[in-house]
């Protein structure tokens, strides 16, 4: 088979699933099973699959009309600029949760928890990423904070495992530390200048409302939390209060239904925060621990 005419069949057999972008997923399925470009993809059209290539094609394609996730299939995802590899494992990294590495630059940037260098240094605060997953928010803090003392942590220890092999691939392997601990149970109290997490926040009455690949194929132990959504952070929010040093910032992404209930769970923290996504909805929480440590 040549590769336009695997291209055209893989794009109509997507279009009739239907998929959201089926000319795209077509065109990053063949590029994954070539390890080519889309340039060369183009400029090659009667190049002519091997008969490896063409079982690997209809492997990664009858994965993508089951609804399997396109970053599941290729293992891979971008998130800060930085390459992930993913499995059904870990939550895929979004554009939202880079809200968080921006939010913690900005309380950096403003002298807040262990940012008493010069603002191009960013300080050396000790930060812990909870319910770490890939590892994409700690690599990139740790790309973005070259002094700071990073911990990651997850209660899965095969999301461990994906998460040190992400530092490893960015060279931050020696300077992330990882434990795996459910929550913050394995740190004494009053260590941390920021808790940062993006910890599970689906309603599993909301179920019905998400995409049929985030609800059949993404952990669910990632993603849901109780009815309301709320489980893992009422049970976050003191363990954070506990774990930090007076002063110390808490930035914690949430669902965009959730503001109002947060906040009140937030309410003996001192200046909280929201900062919206980029569709304008709640998605960033950020309190203070009071300086007295109270």
């Amino acid at each position: 088979m040549q590769l336009k005419e695997a291209l055209s069949s893989a794009i109509t057999r997507l279009t009739a699933r239907p998929v959201a972008a089926p000319r795209l997923d077509a065109e990053v399925l063949l590029m994954f099973v070539l390890g080519c470009d889309r340039a060369y993809l183009h400029a090659h059209p009667e190049r002519e699959l091997t008969a490896s290539e063409e079982l690997r094609l209809e492997n990664a394609l009858s994965a993508r009309l089951r609804g399997v996730p396109m970053q599941y299939i290729t293992g891979h995802q971008e998130f800060w600029g930085l390459d992930f590899l993913v499995s059904p494992a870990v939550l895929i990294p979004r554009p939202e949760t880079e809200h968080i590495i921006e939010t913690v630059l900005e309380i950096a940037r403003a002298g807040g928890a262990g940012a008493k260098r010069a603002p191009a240094d960013r300080g050396n605060p000790r930060i812990v990423d909870v319910g770490t997953g890939s590892g994409c928010i700690a690599v990139a803090l740790a790309k973005e904070f070259p002094a700071a003392e990073i911990w990651a942590n997850d209660i899965s220890a095969t999301a461990l495992q994906i998460a040190k092999r992400n530092a490893a691939r960015h060279d931050f392997g020696s300077r992330i530390r990882f434990c795996q601990a459910d929550l913050l149970t394995a740190f004494d109290p009053g260590v941390f200048d920021f808790v940062v997490s993006n910890p599970p926040y689906v309603g599993t009455s909301e179920q019905g409302q998400l995409q049929t690949e985030v609800r059949d194929f993404e952990p669910r132990a990632a993603l849901f939390a109780g009815a309301d959504g709320l489980q893992v952070i009422r049970r976050l929010l003191p363990a954070a209060r506990l774990a930090l040093k007076p002063g110390g910032h808490l930035v914690m992404e949430i669902g965009s239904s959730q503001y109002a209930e947060v906040m009140e769970l937030m309410r003996d923290w001192d200046d909280s925060s929201l900062k919206l996504d980029l569709q304008s909805l709640p998605r960033i929480v950020h309190a203070r621990r009071s300086d007295d440590g109270v």
